[in-house]
């Protein structure tokens, strides 16, 4: 073996079991085309755990949730920015929130679901969009929530601090009404708008655990549909139609379609952008 090349803690059967085990956990594809990239995490893992063996270490992965988790945890993808697809946001204030509250009074209750959520960009990004462009945004119980099935970005997230890539598309007025400065290179939400928004886990593919965080009026779920296969993609589909409140409004990602995954939702066509509507009678 080449110094610095990671070993082969797998086999091909043992990445066939690994792969149907993430699937059924995730939802996303792992195979021999990544091989490098798990044989990596796999490495790293074991070694965290001191097992001696691929074999030992996936019963400890069968044995133990939170190896489980950790474990995937290294394979999720989090990188993101504030203010990303401003499009969806305008479409927010300007379109899909004037929709939710014919029929509803003044304090009433608005749910705004964001997963996954990574490190909490997305969430804080829409908090701070409501704050700035819409004007009933205190005449309402707006409550913003963020999931994802990564444990260690939702402790980021609820901890709120951010290097300059993430901040990079906000005005530098919006970065000193909504964050401290902590040195050149390091923002933190302030602390209102951190306790505003809430964060707890989910897994997309998960029917009870979606099921549990309640229904939702606007959800946005972005960029995470690409990394499913065809029955992963219809049952998270199925499992946020379920989370919607009758008439809500799902946002995917601007590369993403419903078009060839389910036929129960509505397409909603905007000026601002195309999202997705569950039927106001079911």
């Amino acid at each position: 073996m080449a110094i610095g090349e990671t070993p082969r803690y797998l086999s091909a059967g043992d990445l066939l079991r690994l792969c149907e085990f993430l699937y059924r956990r995730t939802g996303m594809l792992f195979g021999e085309t990544k091989r490098y990239y798990i044989d990596r995490r796999v490495a790293d893992r074991v070694a965290a755990t001191g097992v001696t063996s691929f074999a030992s270490y996936f019963n400890l992965l069968l044995s133990e949730p939170g190896e489980a988790e950790r474990l995937i945890n290294s394979f999720t993808v989090n990188e993101t920015y504030f203010y990303r697809e401003e499009h969806q946001l305008r479409c927010l204030s300007r379109s899909l929130l004037p929709d939710r509250i014919i029929g509803k009074q003044p304090g009433d209750r608005i749910r705004v679901w964001s997963v996954p959520c990574s490190t909490g960009e997305e969430p804080y990004s829409i908090a701070i969009w409501l704050l700035e462009n819409w004007n009933l945004v205190d005449a309402y119980n707006v409550e913003i929530v963020g999931s994802d099935i990564d444990s260690a970005v939702l402790r980021d997230a609820a901890f709120g601090e951010y290097g300059k890539r993430s901040v990079a598309r906000l005005s530098s007025e919006l970065r000193q009404r909504y964050f401290e400065r902590l040195d050149d290179d390091r923002w933190r939400i302030i602390q209102d708008l951190r306790e505003s928004v809430s964060f707890r886990a989910a897994n997309l593919i998960d029917r009870e655990r979606t099921g549990s965080e309640g229904e939702f009026d606007i959800i946005f779920c972005r960029n995470v549909l690409i990394y499913f296969d065809d029955e992963s993609r219809r049952r998270t589909v199925d499992n946020l139609y379920d989370a919607l409140l009758p008439g809500g409004y799902l946002c995917l990602g601007h590369t993403e379609s419903m078009s060839r995954i389910s036929k129960r939702f509505e397409v909603a066509r905007f000026d601002d952008a195309i999202v997705y509507r569950r039927g106001r009678e079911n």
